[in-house]
């Protein structure tokens, strides 16, 4: 009856520094550690979520999470798999932001990505691009 439990906690006693998928959580053993690049917070813990949502009245027609700390780039596929699933249709463009560079296309779905800020541009301009 408790063998699972027992396991995972010896899975948790025996883990060292280095090693490879930690359990950072003992009450939620899915999140994963992922590396956010900035000063204030280095790491972050949780999970990678997905959504999509419709351009002009932002209702939500897609939600993925992620079991893996990926590529942005690389969870577009499943998005879009799961919108067609729900909606019965692909959608033709994908707007999205600058975590998905790389690509202008997957699926046959057309990725639109803002235009990096100018030094020129004003404050509303610059944060007009940022999303």
């Amino acid at each position: 009856m408790y063998e699972n439990d027992s396991l995972f906690y010896e899975k948790v006693l025996a883990q060292k520094p280095n090693t490879k998928n930690k359990v950072h959580s003992l009450h939620e053993p899915h999140v994963y550690c992922m590396a956010k690049g900035k000063d204030r917070v280095q790491y972050e813990y949780g999970n990678k979520v997905s959504i999509a949502s419709t351009h002009k009245s932002n209702i939500v027609i897609g939600v993925v999470s992620h079991e893996e700390n990926i590529y942005d780039g690389h969870t577009l596929p499943d998005v879009l798999t799961h919108i067609e699933d729900s909606r019965g249709s692909k959608p033709t463009e994908a707007i999205c932001d600058r975590g998905y560079k790389g690509k202008s296309e997957v699926d046959g779905v057309q990725i639109t990505l803002p235009k990096p800020p100018l030094k020129r541009d004003n404050r509303y301009q610059k944060e007009k691009k940022q999303m």
